[in-house]
């Protein structure tokens, strides 16, 4: 099977990519606010694309493509794998934060505490199947991270670079 070498950066942009914007879109458009936990599972996806963005940039350089393309993989499964803590402290199975937090950044005032959200890190806001949008997350980042390293693994051949 002929493989482009653009195939595994371009996964590794597009799948973070769809992750991240499922998040906005449930946070902006259905209101479904973030909870601490859920900040952190956006945080890799960020540098995923970032790291995916500047692969592709540089695919003149196919070291710099791969060593990049394999940092974003492995900032995508560390999504997942935090995702499957949020998703454990959403089951019952571990603690979570026990302090209180908010998704204001820089100096927090206590008029930014009172008008925040309360979004508590152990009950899921929406679940289809008995999975919440953390264990969501788990499974479609470690997936795709195993996607992308797939990707990778394949040598690319003459005619598909």
């Amino acid at each position: 099977m002929r493989i482009s070498r653009y195939a595994a950066p371009l996964a590794a942009l597009a799948i973070p990519l769809a992750l991240y914007g499922g998040a906005l879109v449930s946070q902006f458009g259905f209101g479904l606010h973030p909870c601490e936990m859920c900040y952190w599972q956006r945080w890799p996806h960020q540098a995923a694309i970032v790291l995916a963005a500047l692969a592709l940039l540089l695919s003149r350089n196919p070291a710099a493509m791969r060593a990049l393309t394999l940092l974003a993989a492995i900032a995508i499964a560390i999504s997942g794998v935090i995702g499957v803590f949020h998703a454990g402290v959403e089951y019952g199975f571990w603690e979570g934060l026990t302090t209180c937090s908010t998704g204001v950044s820089g100096p927090v005032s206590l008029s930014d505490i009172m008008a925040a959200p309360i979004t508590r890190c152990d009950v899921p806001q929406w679940t289809l199947f008995g999975v919440s949008l953390a264990g969501f997350n788990a499974i479609f980042s470690l997936a795709g991270a195993a996607f992308v390293l797939t990707l990778l693994r394949r040598r690319p051949t003459s005619a598909a670079r």
